[in-house]
């Protein structure tokens, strides 16, 4: 008997542990949708300029319609967020993209959002609840995200990718963005005689 609750009681920890690796705020119904998927660990580098790498020839369908490719946006600072309307970092950290959006989108940055693992009727529905304004592309399926694999983790969501002028990654956060992180990897690259010095990793601010 003492055996059979031992074992008992190690098999919900263990269904404890997996389903804390997802990204929280899923519901059952969404399992089979998020599986795999991971809570960004919340670290922030800001990649030294001779140490950056090209960011890969993405491009797909926007949610709204018509297309986009990351090639077209070369001589602008971008930012990507990969995010979807069944996480919840994703969702607290919606006011702090679009804020930045409307403030940087002025001084030529794109920001653009990519959608995976979603339905696009509740990714529309997040978007209006949310009030964003910067268009998504379209991954239903996660391909696009794969093709970053190496410079960022393909299950981490929310990610954030800062790409520079170049066509290069030149900052990445994993986990939910705040306002002074994402800014601090924005701003260096909007002064063309400033570009990062140096890579850096620290722990991720939550709020602001």
């Amino acid at each position: 008997m003492h055996v059979r609750r031992a074992l008992a009681a190690l098999a919900v920890v263990g269904f404890v542990a997996l389903g804390s690796s997802a990204c929280s705020g899923s519901t059952t119904s969404e399992t089979a949708r998020d599986a795999g998927f991971i809570a960004g660990d919340g670290s922030i580098t800001a990649i030294a300029l001779s140490d950056r790498v090209d960011a890969p020839a993405i491009g797909g369908e926007l949610m709204t319609g018509g297309s986009w490719t990351l090639a077209q946006e070369r001589g602008r600072v971008v930012v990507l967020n990969v995010w979807a309307s069944w996480c919840a970092p994703c969702r607290a950290e919606a006011p702090v993209l679009q804020s930045l959006w409307e403030e940087f989108g002025k001084e030529g940055v794109t920001f653009m959002g990519l959608n995976t693992r979603d339905s696009p009727a509740t990714a529309l529905s997040f978007e209006k609840a949310n009030g964003i304004t910067y268009p998504s592309v379209v991954d239903s399926d996660g391909r696009i995200q794969l093709q970053f694999s190496g410079i960022a983790p393909p299950q981490a969501i929310p990610t954030t990718l800062v790409i520079d002028r170049d066509g290069k990654v030149a900052g990445r956060i994993l986990g939910r963005a705040s306002e002074s992180t994402l800014r601090g990897l924005i701003e260096p690259l909007l002064a063309s005689a400033s570009e990062p010095s140096g890579s850096v990793g620290v722990p991720a601010t939550i709020g602001d």
